[in-house]
């Protein structure tokens, strides 16, 4: 492995030679693509990126030059960037995955959105409040910019199911929606646990840049690598996993920031220095447009996967149940004559992704637009203050705060 001395040596033509400036789409609508944040997550949606039609996947940018040689690997022809502003100043590229981070996602989205770009924003959009509004006037000051968020169930085909079921007036008043998300791991391999390779050193990792504006510390490359792990960069399970939960039936319902929110559990599992809980329970107090109240209740856990990933939406008429598959269960006492409906809107291939190149060259709202991405990041921040301050969080509309 080269030292980042001889790598940034390595990549200077690339600082300094960008694509021929002020390309547009052009007749045939190819975009030109680059990503910020080159880790197993960026290079997945790469692919995804890579597999839609019309498109030539141009930049990647990282702090850790491994990723930007594996990075290369996948795209020989691509330039990489050390520095994400240097991506950002290639005007011929037309849009910009993010997938750093949670707590970098803002400064990436922002200055993205300074570049005019389009951005495809990896989930949780917003690490706090202040983020969130930071995001928000930024890309109301872009004006036409496209905004995908990466909550992809909001591209699924059941989207299109419980949309319909919710429209057909057969779940009566919902109540409730109960969700979980549980997971399991071989033991002695926790989950999200990443190795510390020898060559996570300063020299090969920009860690300032890693940083952000958050606390700073000296050099580690564990809290690098298992960023997931520590609250100065990480939602835990709840910017990872309840978020998509959520955006999903905020799409369909269009439920509210939550009036309170409850969060209790802790790190029953995984005593390994991480601090974000590994088993927890999330109690939201929501309302919809028609000022119904909603209780959207979500457990989680990392010891046990039998009851998987599930969301029921419980109706005085019916109940939708959301897994593998969805379909419409009827109450019997309120519907004796109705029958179970299943779910037949199939997904297509890289459909959130292809949603969002599809409306850059459109301009329609992206399946999940900016608005969705802001009231799930300030539920989910809502959830970790609650954790983390040991009592109910409450939303102040008028203020746009956590009180």
């Amino acid at each position: 492995m080269n030292s980042r001395r001889n790598f940034i040596g390595n990549v200077a033509s690339s600082l300094a030679v960008m694509a021929a400036p002020g390309a547009v789409l052009g007749a045939n609508d190819r975009i030109r693509v680059g990503i910020i944040g080159a880790g197993a997550r960026g290079l997945e949606i790469t692919r995804d990126a890579l597999a839609c039609p019309n498109i030539d996947f141009v930049a990647f940018s990282d702090i850790y030059s491994a990723r930007l040689e594996a990075a290369r690997q996948l795209v020989p022809a691509a330039n990489i960037y050390l520095d994400h502003r240097y991506l950002l100043e290639d005007k011929s590229i037309d849009a910009v995955l993010i997938a750093t981070p949670q707590h970098l996602h803002c400064q990436h989205f922002v200055d993205a959105m300074e570049a005019g770009k389009h951005v495809y924003q990896e989930k949780t959009m917003a690490f706090t409040v202040d983020h969130a509004k930071l995001m928000r006037t930024a890309y109301q000051k872009a004006g036409n910019r496209t905004v995908q968020i990466g909550h992809q169930g909001c591209s699924s085909g059941q989207v299109t199911d419980a949309m319909h079921f919710l429209g057909q007036n057969i779940l009566g008043q919902i109540t409730a929606i109960e969700a979980n998300m549980y997971r399991n791991t071989p033991q002695g391999k926790p989950q999200w646990s990443r190795p510390v390779f020898p060559d996570m050193t300063e020299e090969n990792i920009l860690w300032s840049k890693f940083l952000g504006d958050a606390p700073k510390r000296d050099f580690d490359a564990n809290r690098y690598t298992n960023w997931r792990y520590f609250w100065d960069y990480s939602g835990g399970n709840v910017h990872e996993n309840l978020c998509n939960q959520l955006s999903f039936w905020y799409k369909c319902m269009d439920l509210q920031i939550p009036k309170a929110v409850t969060m209790v559990g802790g790190v029953y599992l995984w005593k390994d220095g991480r601090e974000v809980p590994d088993t927890m329970n999330v109690s939201m107090q929501h309302l919809t447009k028609q000022s119904e109240d909603i209780l959207f209740s979500w457990s989680s856990g990392f010891g046990n996967s039998q009851l998987g990933a599930a969301e029921h939406v419980l109706g005085t008429h019916g109940t939708i149940v959301k897994s593998q598959q969805i379909r419409y269960i009827p109450q019997s006492m309120n519907r004796p004559k109705a029958t179970e409906i299943a779910g037949q809107t199939r997904t297509g291939a890289q459909p959130h992704m292809q949603n969002f190149f599809d409306s850059i060259r459109s301009g329609n709202e992206t399946n999940c637009p900016f608005d969705i991405g802001f009231r799930v990041s300030i539920a989910c921040r809502m959830a970790v203050e609650s954790y983390r301050q040991g009592r109910t969080v409450r939303w102040d509309s008028d203020k746009e705060e956590i009180v």
